[in-house]
């Protein structure tokens, strides 16, 4: 009797315990929802006037209060003597941002974000896409060029900076641009196609367990997890992959015929030097480049779409960071 209740008593603290997490996480979760949530919908940044706030910052600190001051008046009597001139038209580029996952589960942004750009673009406006894509899944990757495609067929012109990584699907999307910069040691390429997955039939075997697939269709499935593989399906997927192998160089010789295909198709990668001298990008440079230069001449809008996240999205995110904690 005493060992059933120690027994139970075990068992009742664990799961006391387990409430207990899961009432601080739902907490947590709620919390930081009041905190950082917002509705469905696009947010716009006027980069210009975030990079003077920083910029201001630090002439605060240098210059003093009196000399920052005095400044401060001069450039906002230029901003006004701008404003009033109707000579003065200043371009307008709006900024996106993609980082790019398996999934490329940044689509569903991408698109709303394109769309909110089109409806208010007017001739001479252009599009900068800071890009981060290790690559992943073809047809995900390949809406995900869709959508960028859009501005290219409004006439609008489509810069992209990669920053880190542009490789694989992620080059698919990179290679769209009319002007593709790339940081100096930025990976650029990874222009091949794979598929790998493991297969446990040998130890179903030891275990006695046998397993049964049906399919209609002669190459519905051609290799499998459990079954047994045959050369037959090998050969098919192998002719699958070359396929959207070919897809993927005939998308690059379009956007970037100066590319020797046959150089670069071979699923390698390279830093962002050596990819200019390939011809996998246009210029080497960061975005901070770009955005700092374009300031002095351009309006920069920072276009981004959120989502609110689902309650069991936050609470698994809570969960995860109490674990991680």
């Amino acid at each position: 009797m005493a060992e059933f209740l120690a027994e139970f008593g075990m068992f009742a603290l664990q799961l006391v315990t387990i409430v207990v997490l899961v009432a601080i996480a739902i907490v947590f979760v709620t919390t930081s929802a009041r905190r950082s949530g917002h509705p469905d919908g696009i947010t716009v940044k006027h980069l210009n006037r975030q990079f003077e706030d920083a910029a201001n910052v630090v002439r605060r600190a240098v210059l003093g209060k009196d000399a920052f001051r005095k400044e401060a008046r001069a450039a906002k009597k230029l901003r006004k003597k701008r404003k009033r001139s109707k000579d003065e038209k200043r371009q307008r580029i709006f900024v996106l941002d993609f980082k790019g996952d398996l999934r490329a589960s940044a689509t569903a942004s991408l698109r709303e974000e394109v769309s909110a750009v089109l409806a208010v673009a007017k001739e001479g406006d252009q599009v900068l896409l800071r890009l981060e894509n290790a690559g992943g899944a073809v047809h995900e990757h390949g809406l995900a060029a869709s959508q960028l495609m859009r501005i290219k067929q409004r006439g609008l012109p489509l810069l992209i900076a990669v920053d880190k990584v542009a490789a694989s699907g992620g080059y698919l999307m990179a290679c769209v641009a009319d002007r593709l910069m790339s940081a100096p040691f930025a990976i650029i390429g990874s222009i091949g196609v794979l598929a790998q997955l493991p297969n446990f039939r040998r130890l179903l075997q030891d275990k006695g367990i046998d397993f049964e697939q049906i399919t209609a269709g002669k190459y519905k499935r051609t290799l499998t997890l459990f079954g047994e593989n045959t050369t037959e399906g090998r050969e098919k997927l192998k002719e699958e992959l070359e396929e959207v192998h070919e897809l993927f160089k005939s998308e690059i010789a379009e956007h970037r015929p100066q590319v020797e295909l046959d150089r670069v198709a071979t699923g390698e990668y390279w830093y962002g030097t050596r990819a200019l001298d390939l011809k996998l990008v246009d210029e080497i440079g960061t975005s901070d480049d770009f955005l700092a230069e374009a300031a002095g001449e351009n309006d920069l809008y920072q276009v981004a779409f959120k989502r609110r996240r689902t309650f069991p999205e936050r609470l698994r995110a809570g969960a995860e960071s109490l674990l991680g904690s």
